[in-house]
Order: structure tokens, then sequence, then C-alpha cells
């Protein structure tokens, strides 16, 4: 079986973000779909260890910003690379508003948005996936949507070359590398968390 196949759907990349006791928090995702159109319903699907997720299962909403190919990588090193735990990835950043339901919309490098209360949860395991009605929505800009094939194209920078001795394992969705002779099974990519299964051998 060729993992790779998995890389020949086509996924479009996303802003989310949650409001919860004051507090703003975002990630990317890649996992918007539209499940129905009256009513019109979307689901995502959140990683557990994200504290966005934490944030939507607690209060049943959230926003969702769609990337347009305008964005620049340092929108996808605010809101993809840092930990909402630890970094409060609004603070410093203009391109924002605020949405009806109380949640920041990501403006700058964006599309539309989408804003949505959740009706249905599903656990998958390591990630929740929410299935939720669209309570309000627009265009923004009428830039084409960034895909992920797009992002690798023309908006995440070519790694540098390292010269190393060692065995290097590059993360096939972020472009982390982990330098070891062995990459454990069970090894998470601390940018992406994404699983060892989407790391590979340089």
């Amino acid at each position: 079986m060729n993992d790779k196949a998995l890389f020949k759907l086509s996924y479009g990349l996303f802003v989310l973000t949650a409001n919860e006791d004051g507090k703003d928090n975002g990630c990317i995702i890649n996992t918007v779909c539209q499940v129905t159109n009256n009513p019109k319903q979307i689901s995502i699907t959140v990683n557990k260890s994200n504290l966005t997720h934490d944030m939507i299962k607690n209060t049943s909403k959230f926003a969702v910003s769609v990337i347009a190919e305008n964005a620049t990588f340092e929108l996808f090193k605010r809101f993809g690379f840092a930990s909402g735990r630890d970094t409060d990835k609004f603070a410093g950043f203009d391109g924002v508003m605020t949405a009806g339901n109380g949640t920041k919309l990501v403006t700058e490098g964006t599309n539309a948005y989408l804003l949505a209360w959740v009706t249905e949860t599903v656990d998958l395991g390591t990630h929740t996936m929410f299935i939720a009605t669209v309570t309000d929505m627009e265009v923004l800009s009428d830039i084409p949507s960034a895909t992920y094939a797009y992002y690798h194209a023309h908006i995440k920078p070519a790694p540098a070359e390292k010269k190393t001795d060692k065995k290097v394992w590059k993360c096939r969705i972020c472009g982390y590398e982990y330098e070891g002779e062995d990459l454990p099974d069970d090894y998470i990519c601390p940018i992406c968390k994404h699983p060892a299964s989407d790391f590979e051998l340089v």
C-alpha cells in the first residue's frame, strides 16, 4: 500500500479560529468540507492536542477563514507553527476582524469566511470531527483559494541544504526535519502534529 496516494487528494487550507472566555486562538487545518446545502452544514476535523479543539468543544462555535493564494508564509508560521497554549497568535496582527459570534476572523491572505455552530461531534481517536450549521458567511475577495499543492509549490520556502552525517527524516506536511539513525514509530511532529508515517528519509 502506498500512503502517498492520499497526497493526490485535493485539500484547501484554512485558519480555524475560536473564542472562549475572552481568549482568542486559531490553527491551520485542511479538513473543512461542505456536507449539506439545505441546511448549510460543514464539517471540520481537528487534532485533540490543539487548544482550538478544546475551545470549540467547550463553546460549540468557530470561524473558518479560507486561505487565498496571496497568503504569505508568515500567516502559516503564526497560526500553524506555534501553540496557543503559550503564545497569543493574534498579538501584533492587524489582519483580523471580530465576527458576530465573537470569534476573530482572519482577513489578511484570505478570500472568505464562514461562522458555524456545532450540532454533532464524532470521536476519531486522535481527532474530533465537528459537524456544524453555518450561521453566517461572506466572500472577501476573488483571489483563488490556496490548495495544499499550491502552498508547497509557491508559499512554503524551500528548505536550506544541510550537510550532516546523520540520517534526516522530513515531515511531508510541514517540512520539519528530524535527525537520528531511526525515527521512532510513535514520533509526532512537534510543528504540525502529524505522525511518523508522514515522514520520509531525505
